[in-house]
């Protein structure tokens, strides 16, 4: 698969119908090349889910119609350590998770590494929302861009599924849209203790009233679960 930035294509003209096709082609031209996989687990896949959000709140008023959004592992409120690597019990993943802080934010780095624009460090909050130019952004955390809103809102499904014991995910609440409280990393809250939710930044609050956010969750590992379950559980229910 040919080599794709995707922080060169958000930094053109909002108003650019190309750009939101290209993007729209690309990454579902990736999706369909992860989900012929899936059953393979390929655990790269759960990368994508951002940026499938991120692509229908940026354009999804120039785009056919989506009415459901599954997420397998997507890392709504991004990451703060590393895959295999609980920084909570073990020290050395934490000054590791330290030692990233430092060059995260880098604006060259934002730039040039995908992974770097999911890092989010509770311990900074007020530089990860000035800095990071795809998750900051998406979530509206520094001020509020109605039209991702909006094309949020369309849709009649929003299903994110978490992975009890994932290990690639650090917290694993960020696939439920949760993340640490502010100011430390050991205290959790869920999507509907952040401000996110409370101040109905992204039109969260609305669509759960309205039952279109759905909570699921897989007791194994990062995306491990059976075709039976995805079948009846995603399939049948949400894209049928």
């Amino acid at each position: 698969m040919s080599e794709f930035s995707l922080s060169k294509l958000w930094e053109r003209e909002e108003g650019a119908m190309e750009s939101c096709y290209k993007l729209y082609t690309w990454i579902n031209h990736t999706l369909l090349m992860l989900l012929l996989q899936i059953f393979w687990k390929m655990s790269q896949i759960s990368d994508y889910f951002k940026e499938k959000r991120g692509m229908i709140q940026r354009c999804g008023h120039k785009l056919p119609p989506i009415k459901s959004f599954i997420s397998l592992g997507g890392q709504h409120q991004g990451v703060y350590g590393l895959p295999h690597c609980m920084a909570v019990s073990h020290k050395t993943c934490d000054y590791i998770r330290e030692l990233l802080n430092y060059a995260a934010y880098q604006r060259w780095l934002q730039l040039s590494l995908v992974q770097a624009t999911y890092w989010h460090d509770p311990l900074s909050e007020e530089e990860y929302k000035r800095k990071s130019i795809f998750l900051a952004d998406i979530n509206n955390e520094l001020t509020i861009n109605e039209t991702y809103r909006s094309n949020l809102q369309k849709l009649e499904s929003f299903v994110m599924v978490k992975f009890d014991r994932d290990s690639m995910v650090q917290p694993r609440e960020s696939e439920w849209f949760g993340f640490y409280k502010p100011g430390q990393a050991s205290q959790l809250q869920t999507l509907q203790q952040s401000k996110i939710y409370t101040e109905d930044r992204l039109g969260l609050q609305a669509m759960d009233r309205a039952g279109k956010l759905a909570f699921l969750s897989q007791p194994g590992d990062h995306l491990q679960f059976d075709e039976t379950w995805f079948i009846d559980n995603i399939i049948n229910k949400y894209l049928v």
